[in-house]
């Protein structure tokens, strides 16, 4: 059994920076990809930046250059960190964990942190 809990949401004003924590309990193998995804009420659940077990990174086009994803494989523990937030960065943010086993992927999610940019 898996466990995603998510930190570090909040509100802050444009421009600002909020750092997103995930910390995965459970059974881990080691092919994984962690990351994190973003949805707004009306509109699908969409990729924000994701890390792979290897080393990879990717990043949407909207955040790259103001966001980092970055691990910490011995605590299975994910961060994002968020500069030069702007208010369209405003959604509910889930934290996703994929771990390859048994020839098949199995996948989990946080139960979501709420970011809000305004002023």
């Amino acid at each position: 059994q898996v466990q995603l809990v998510e930190s570090g949401g909040g509100l802050v004003q444009p421009g600002g920076s909020l750092r997103l924590s995930c910390a995965a309990s459970g059974s881990i193998f080691s092919i994984n990809v962690m990351g994190w995804y973003r949805q707004v009420p009306g509109k699908e659940r969409e990729l924000v930046a994701t890390s792979g077990s290897g080393g990879s990174t990717n990043y949407a086009d909207s955040v790259k250059g103001r966001f980092t994803i970055s691990r910490d494989n011995a605590k299975n523990t994910v961060y994002l960190q968020m500069n030069s937030l702007k208010p369209e960065d405003t959604a509910v943010y889930y934290c996703h964990l994929g771990i390859y086993g048994g020839s098949r992927w199995y996948d989990y999610w946080g139960q979501g942190t709420q970011v809000t940019v305004s002023s």
